[in-house]
Order: structure tokens, then C-alpha cells, then sequence
């Protein structure tokens, strides 16, 4: 389990809070989007750094393991996040969820996304689970 940095007390440290929480979550994934957005969003990346990470992600009431669980229902249940998801399956795995788990949730969402959605969302955390050498699960 991870434990994240302290949220800033002025608004100038929003920009370095976020990325600390970002690296502690997602690791060199979640700056590999950073710097895919450089030459075309820059401020996207800025944002999601800054609120995403450092003010929302931050926030009191769930532990990260909780936070990418929600996550991880979400972009299932969006669809078409397929490389969204992946880096969240990473975060997942980043801070402490198991590869079981983050099946089970998967499986979870097809309850309410529909079947589909939920084997899509699979297919993209098997992959993931490969490039991490964790399959197979059974």
C-alpha cells in the first residue's frame, strides 16, 4: 500500500503536488501521457496533473486501491478507454490491488455496462497482466 504526499497549501504547489501523486500512482504510464499531450494539449496534461491528480485524486474518504476500483468501473463502463484503462490496470496493480481483484471488479461491470464493455475491459487488463509477467492467474 501506497501513501500519498500531503495536498499543498497554496495554490503555486498544485502543479507539484499533482505530480507526486501522479508518479506514486501511476508511475512512468501516467507521464507517458503527460508527454504524448506536450505538443498538442499541453495544459490537458497541466489539468489533469493539477485537478485530476493533485486535487481530486488526493482528496480524503477513499484510499487509492478504492479510488482505482471506481476507476477502473468507470472506464469499463464508458467504453472505447481502452488505453485509459490500461494505464489504470498498472495503477492498479501500482498501488496494491491484485490482478485477481481488478478481474473481479472487471467482472462486476458487466452487471451494469453489459458484457461487451466488461470484455473489452478484460482483453485490456489480460494484456496489461502479460506485459507484466502476472498470467496466468489460475
Amino acid at each position: 500500500m501506497i501513501t500519498l504526499p500531503p495536498r499543498p497549501v497554496t495554490d503555486d504547489a498544485r502543479l507539484d503536488h499533482g505530480r507526486a501523486v501522479l508518479d506514486a500512482v501511476d508511475g512512468d504510464a501516467g507521464q507517458r501521457v503527460i508527454d504524448s499531450l506536450a505538443d498538442i494539449a499541453p495544459d490537458l496534461g497541466r489539468h489533469i496533473i493539477e485537478y485530476g491528480f493533485g486535487d481530486v485524486y488526493a482528496r480524503d474518504g477513499l484510499a487509492p486501491e478504492q479510488r482505482q476500483l471506481v476507476t477502473l468501473g468507470v472506464l469499463a463502463a464508458l467504453g472505447g478507454c481502452e488505453a485509459q484503462l490500461s494505464v489504470h490496470v498498472n495503477a492498479s496493480l501500482n498501488v496494491g490491488l491484485s490482478a485477481e481483484e481488478i478481474v473481479e471488479a472487471l467482472i462486476h461491470s458487466a452487471v451494469y455496462a453489459g458484457f461487451p464493455r466488461a470484455l473489452n475491459a478484460v482483453f485490456t487488463a489480460r494484456a496489461v497482466f502479460e506485459e507484466r509477467g502476472l498470467l496466468p492467474l489460475a
